[in-house]
């Protein structure tokens, strides 16, 4: 499949098109949020975010960042041909369970070392992720974990039809 043509940016926007592959990590200072059942799972500026073409951005919070009584390890696992082998977590408020809500890389490649320890957070499963104080949407299709903003332009792998982007 030949690569689709990307939608226009707007000033403030930066094109998912633009972003490498293999994926770059990078810092970013913006306010990452993380909410579910009324509490604050995860709040960081000092997260890092994940750039990958095609794909909106991943956040990955540090460990000091995340409320350790909320998250616990659930089973399974997956693996990325770039960053290796991630564990899930699920994310648990009273009775309330979000199962393989989040997930992490802990013994990730050389080359993305600096994500140990660090978790991402579907945006789907989560009651709201903020970015910036702006409510984030899922990256389509539910299978890969970026948050779409409005500072960004697609199409965003995930739509139907995307599969051999």
């Amino acid at each position: 499949m030949s690569r689709p043509t990307p939608d226009p940016v707007s000033p403030g926007q930066e094109s998912v098109w633009d972003y490498p592959r293999p994926p770059r990590l990078e810092p970013t200072a913006k306010r990452i949020v993380v909410e579910f059942e009324g509490r604050v799972v995860a709040e960081s500026v000092q997260a890092l975010r994940l750039l990958e073409t095609s794909h909106p951005p991943t956040y990955y919070l540090p460990p000091d960042d995340v409320d350790a009584t909320l998250v616990r390890p659930a089973t399974g696992s997956s693996f990325c041909e770039w960053k290796g082998s991630a564990a899930y977590w699920d994310v648990v408020v009273g009775l309330r369970v979000a199962s393989r809500a989040a997930w992490s890389y802990p013994h990730p490649t050389p080359e993305y070392g600096a994500l140990t320890g660090h978790l991402a957070f579907y945006c789907g499963l989560m009651d709201r992720c903020l970015v910036d104080g702006e409510v984030a949407r899922p990256q389509p299709g539910g299978f890969y974990g970026g948050w779409v903003t409005s500072d960004l332009s697609g199409p965003f792998k995930g739509v139907p039809g995307s599969q051999g982007w």
